[in-house]
């Protein structure tokens, strides 16, 4: 079987994570050709990241700029960067010796029994290697303190652990605005998550801000506390997993744009802007995330 034989969309993971699935079913048929085809998707994706951020660093004229032109230059670079991908001698080479020893040599591109062992780990595990940030601050403290708790939501939802992390950043300011129990002490709460009637835990009543008619007014209102932020990961994992008015950010969650929308959409929060605030977090939170790196 030959690399262009395994059947995995176009676009791959430039566009959608979901490719990995296709990339595994694969796996087993033809292992060498799989580890070819994950690498060169690899190689997408770091091109389309690389001319985001050389977009970003750029400045914008802000007439023309909306939403509508900032989908179409990221459907641009999509296309330019699966273009650009997978050339003899380039990175994808580089991506596939990696994967072929991370599977434990040349043996597992040709054992079916290995592949299918060892190549879904490998394929699960490298999108998900990214460092953790070193910035100095609150900023830094606060998306170390929660990493691990977000990475374990993203496995729980799906959906990136940098959006996870920027939504609880947006939600609670950077874990410097957290709700606070009768007693003063902290409800962990970092996602905002109201106590209804169908939570029987511990519950923080505190002032806060609605919108109602696009026009903020202050309320009394109740929300869910927890013993540990950990807690509240779990807890908004199983939200946004366990109930369908959320099912189009499931669906939609791999992309900032997606997510962010999708919460709003969804009526997450009555604040109008809610998206448009949620992804200048989000964007804040990877370029953290890459000046690890």
């Amino acid at each position: 079987m030959s690399v262009d034989s395994v059947r995995v969309p176009t676009q791959g993971l430039a566009s959608d994570s979901r490719s990995l699935d296709a990339l595994k079913s694969v796996s087993s048929k033809d292992p060498k050709a799989a580890i070819k085809e994950a690498a060169k998707q690899f190689e997408a994706v770091f091109m389309q990241q690389l001319m985001k951020t050389m977009r970003d660093s750029t400045m914008k004229s802000g007439m023309l700029d909306n939403e509508g032109s900032d989908m179409g230059t990221e459907m641009l670079d999509t296309q330019y960067a699966t273009k650009m991908s997978g050339l003899p001698g380039g990175l994808a080479d580089v991506i596939a010796r990696q994967l072929s020893r991370h599977m434990g040599g040349p043996e597992a591109t040709t054992s079916a029994e290995v592949t299918q062992r060892r190549l879904p780990a490998a394929l699960q595990g490298l999108p998900k290697s990214v460092a953790i940030p070193k910035a100095s601050g609150a900023q830094g403290d606060f998306l170390r303190e929660n990493w691990n708790a977000a990475q374990a939501a993203s496995q729980e939802t799906g959906i990136p652990a940098e959006f996870v992390l920027a939504q609880a950043a947006h939600e609670s300011g950077w874990g410097r605005r957290d709700i606070r129990m009768a007693d003063g002490s902290p409800s962990h709460n970092l996602f905002g998550i109201k106590a209804t009637g169908s939570w029987k835990g511990k519950v923080a009543e505190v002032t806060t801000t609605e919108y109602v008619n696009g026009q903020p007014r202050k309320v009394v209102a109740k929300f869910r506390a927890y013993d540990t932020a950990e807690d509240a990961f779990r807890d908004y994992a199983r939200l946004l997993k366990n109930n369908d008015r959320y099912a189009g950010v499931m669906r939609e969650g791999q992309t900032a744009q997606g997510f962010a929308q999708g919460l709003q959409k969804a009526g997450y929060a009555t604040d109008p802007a809610y998206a448009d605030k949620l992804t200048r977090i989000i964007n804040t939170t990877l370029r953290l995330q890459r000046a690890a790196t």
